[in-house]
């Protein structure tokens, strides 16, 4: 069954009324997100069930990231373990294009999201490749790669470049508290 979705303007009507969960990095979410958001990026998702269901018994559960696909991804699984969970149609970049307001945590700065990283790291690495393979034929497998893996993501809807850009340091702002978060839904 596909996940029931909601648009920026029907989620703005009900924000007071949804348990808001964003499932992107601790960077993205820094950058900006739906008031009263709280932070479980996806790959902790499975630490958090036992709070999500807790929150979704009291009330309905929305759950967002920049384009919707991490977030139907998120309440596929949810759904998986009995949680039902609407999806932000078009996530938080639907939201600001319509003007709602977002939030950023104070003292935070504005990291590029994560689709901005990927297509610089990917664009620079092909570069590497091209140039380097004019003075050595094997560096244009560089260049193949990276090729061979957007072509990957692209059908399979992951990016596993994505994965690991969020391990970064700066993409781990100390701002988010998994714990905390939790222990908020739970109470």
């Amino acid at each position: 069954m596909a996940p029931t979705t909601l648009t920026a303007d029907q989620a703005n009507a009900r924000l007071n009324e949804l348990t808001v969960i964003d499932v992107r990095t601790p960077g993205e979410y820094a950058s900006g997100h739906l008031p009263g958001a709280h932070n479980i990026p996806l790959d902790h998702l499975d630490a958090a069930l036992p709070a999500l269901k807790t929150a979704a018994d009291r009330g309905d559960l929305l759950v967002v990231c920049a384009s919707g696909a991490r977030s139907a991804t998120a309440s596929q699984r949810l759904a998986e373990q009995g949680i039902t969970a609407a999806t932000l149609s078009g996530g938080t970049t639907a939201w600001i294009q319509l003007g709602h307001d977002t939030h950023r945590p104070a003292g935070t700065r504005t990291p590029w999201a994560m689709d901005r990283q990927v297509r610089l790291t990917a664009g620079t690495l092909v570069l590497t490749g091209l140039i380097a393979g004019q003075r050595w034929n094997a560096a244009r497998w560089l260049s193949a790669g990276v090729a061979g893996g957007l072509v990957f993501s692209a059908l399979t809807n992951t990016c596993g470049l994505a994965k690991i850009l969020a391990k970064l340091p700066h993409n781990q702002p100390t701002a988010t508290d998994l714990d905390a978060t939790l222990a908020a839904l739970i109470s």
